[in-house]
């Protein structure tokens, strides 16, 4: 019965056994062609070890007894005079080129042991601050929103008090990292639920969203229709970290697009590029970690958190993609990888050429009453609302 279970568990092993003493055999049965199953032998140990890397006890045991039966073998034949005695230098030879592998083996083994121990390690470094990101958001709300519901009290009593308004300044800007902590918190979990969105219908709100409320030169530009599954919330999310980012990194009148293509291999491409003040060239490798800002110098005006990016580079890994970011002659593009396939809508009516419009309202109205799946639309808004940072 214990037979039985260490074949079921070792078949290879047994395999092998079975081949080795086959050889053994044939090394016995024909003496002047011992060279060749003496070489199996040994090669297909050195191969089963490989795959297997047993324990150096079990190694041990079974190299003896290897070196016990071919060595006795060719004892054997060189005494009779079948075999020269020269050919016993074979066996040392053949066993310390084992050993040599065995030695990589073990050293390759405690390598992978080492690594595995330290992405664990890592991970639960990940989770712990993870939680710590949640939980210390949550936390900072409540004390945060009695604050200001005091400072809003005595700003009625004093409201030419230039200190209240500095206190007050200074509890939005907390309140906003805070929301953003969640936001990434939440980001960097699981999605939520996935589902069919239109990706034209989607892109085109954001885009009136946006243009309605920051006073650029916008620009849509999707040249592909149909559905794919992605999580709505989550990257409506990313997607307003980049318009964000854009707006805030650009002044009025520059070019700001939000585009959208297929990449080749069924998957989809959003870019956000605008004409601004780019980012630094040594900027580029960590823009997307959390706390990175690409240039630490900006006024508080314009100098987010750092998190904002990180956000979409949560999003993108929640739904299986990735993001990049390129230099443009003047400004950035952002562009967010998501490997989803898009079903193409039935019926779809022909592209239709790009529309043009002044007030960022009206344009887009224009465009999105046409017929057409190229949506292509230019706007300068006119709006004077401003954004909240990052």
């Amino acid at each position: 019965m214990r037979v039985t279970a260490w074949l079921r568990r070792n078949p290879l092993e047994a395999a092998w056994a079975v081949f080795a003493t086959a050889n053994w055999v044939a090394m016995v049965a024909w003496p002047s062609w011992e060279t060749i199953p003496f070489h199996f032998v040994w090669i297909s140990l050195t191969i089963v070890y490989g795959i297997r890397t047993w324990s150096m006890r079990t190694m041990w045991a079974v190299l003896s007894v290897v070196i016990v039966a071919t060595g006795a073998s060719i004892f054997s034949d060189a005494f009779d005079g079948t075999q020269l005695w020269g050919e016993l230098f074979e066996v040392p030879l053949m066993s310390a080129m084992f050993l040599a592998m065995v030695w990589h083996a073990q050293r390759r083994q405690a390598a992978l042991a080492e690594v595995q121990g330290v992405a664990e390690m890592r991970a639960s470094l990940l989770e712990r601050q993870e939680r710590f990101l949640h939980d210390a958001s949550h936390e900072l709300r409540t004390p945060v929103t009695i604050a200001r519901g005091h400072l809003e009290l005595l700003r009625r009593e004093q409201p030419d008090s230039p200190e209240l308004d500095v206190a007050l300044d200074e509890l939005s800007r907390m309140e906003r990292i805070v929301e953003r902590l969640l936001l990434l918190a939440k980001s960097e979990q699981q999605a939520g639920a996935f589902e069919e969105v239109d990706l034209e219908a989607f892109l085109s709100d954001l885009f009136i969203r946006w243009s309605e409320v920051a006073p650029r030169a916008w620009r849509l530009d999707v040249d592909l229709a149909g559905k794919m599954l992605a999580d709505p919330e989550a990257l409506r999310n990313g997607l307003d970290a980049l318009l964000e980012n854009a707006v805030k990194y650009t002044d009025p009148g520059d070019a700001v697009e939000l585009a959208a293509h297929a990449d080749g291999a069924g998957g989809v491409v959003i870019e956000v590029s605008d004409s601004g003040s780019g980012v630094p060239p040594e900027a580029l490798p960590r823009i997307f970690d959390r706390w990175a800002r690409a240039d630490g110098a900006r006024t508080r005006e314009r100098g987010g958190a750092g998190l904002g990016l990180a956000i979409v580079a949560a999003v993108a890994r929640v739904h299986g993609g990735r993001c990049s970011v390129r230099p443009l002659p003047r400004g950035t593009a952002f562009r967010l990888h998501l490997p989803v396939r898009i079903a193409a809508a039935p019926d779809a009516p022909s592209p239709t050429p790009a529309v043009e419009g002044g007030e960022a309202g009206a344009g887009l109205g224009g465009a999105l009453s046409e017929e057409g799946v190229g949506l292509e639309v230019m706007v300068a808004a006119q709006g004077e609302s401003e954004l909240s940072e990052a």
